[in-house]
């Protein structure tokens, strides 16, 4: 194939697939921005390739792409911990979990915070699915990993990243008004 034939060839799936894969990668990934990134990734595969002509299926092979390219940045991307959450003191950076778990029981202000979180994050997970809830709980209270959660549970590991992710959502807009009282 020549190539003002591929490029012409390029444009005419790009102009009459490119809405409607944007808009199903868009579903797949919770930020536009991100999507995005997905879609010219997809393209640039697609533009690069030799035999375009050779495709049956050109919509299904950009299909099949997209797909392998949101389960990929689910992959590398990483999950949120509570130790992403940090606090800054005169004495340094120290994360929320570490102030969580520290005994300083001569600190009646931490005594009192540690109760109000304590009591605001079970709260918070109960309002969960349990599935989403059980995710939470394993990986971040008794340290086992996404894909040690998934064998267990014989879900795929991209289920397991997303329950986690949905719980720290919620877990995160129920616990914010906390961690912003922190930071005062």
């Amino acid at each position: 194939m020549k190539e003002h034939q591929k490029i012409n060839t390029v444009s005419q799936t790009f102009n009459n697939l490119g809405k409607q894969l944007l808009t199903f990668i868009k579903k797949k990934v919770q930020l536009a921005q991100d999507a995005e990134d997905i879609f010219q990734e997809v393209w640039f595969q697609f533009s690069k390739l030799t035999n375009i002509d050779a495709l049956d299926n050109a919509s299904a092979w950009l299909y099949a792409v997209s797909r392998n390219k949101i389960t990929d940045f689910y992959r590398k991307k990483k999950t949120d911990n509570l130790e992403d959450y940090t606090y800054e003191n005169e004495e340094g950076e120290f994360s929320i979990k570490d102030i969580l778990l520290l005994d300083d029981s001569q600190n009646p202000e931490l005594v009192i915070f540690k109760e109000l979180f304590w009591e605001t994050l079970l709260n918070a997970l109960e309002e969960l699915p349990e599935n989403q809830k059980r995710v939470f709980v394993l990986n971040e209270l008794e340290d086992k990993t996404l894909q040690e959660i998934a064998d267990a549970q014989g879900e795929k590991l991209k289920t397991i990243i997303s329950r986690k992710g949905y719980a720290i959502k919620h877990l995160r807009k129920k616990l914010l008004p906390l961690y912003n009282e922190l930071n005062l």
